[in-house]
């Protein structure tokens, strides 16, 4: 599983298309689906947009499920998934805005745990931050 993280508006859709131009790439925004579609490379992006429409209150068995999920979905394909940096100590004066801020921290923790690579993108460049080595 590859990780793209950056802020918003980063570049970060732009910088993976480039990396994986010369592959089939399918994009899918806002949501993982049940099944991988044929293709070299699953792109996921805007899990947020997802995530916002759950119930965040207990989120620890949210995020098991979407964990499970990306696996089964890494198994069939090159996954990679774009996810927004939401924490920079900016602490939201909305409830659920927290919430989805917190959801977000710690579905990355365990996401960057598993990840193959890991790489920040700022305004279009990126940088490798996690790169398993066999």
């Amino acid at each position: 599983m590859h990780i793209f993280i950056g802020g918003a508006y980063n570049g970060k859709t732009d910088y993976v298309m480039r990396y994986y131009q010369q592959q089939h790439v399918v994009l899918v925004d806002g949501a993982i689906p049940k099944e991988a579609p044929a293709c070299d490379v699953l792109v996921l992006k805007n899990l947020e947009k997802w995530l916002v429409t759950q119930s965040l209150e207990d989120d620890a068995p949210l995020i098991q499920t979407m964990l499970t999920e990306l696996r089964q979905l890494a198994q069939q394909c090159t996954l990679a998934v774009i996810v927004t940096d939401m924490g920079r100590g900016v602490v939201p004066m909305d409830k659920q805005a927290r919430l989805l801020r917190d959801t977000c921290g710690r579905f990355y923790q365990a996401l960057f745990a598993e990840a193959e690579q890991v790489v920040r993108i700022w305004y279009g460049i990126g940088e490798s931050i996690k790169e398993k080595r066999e």
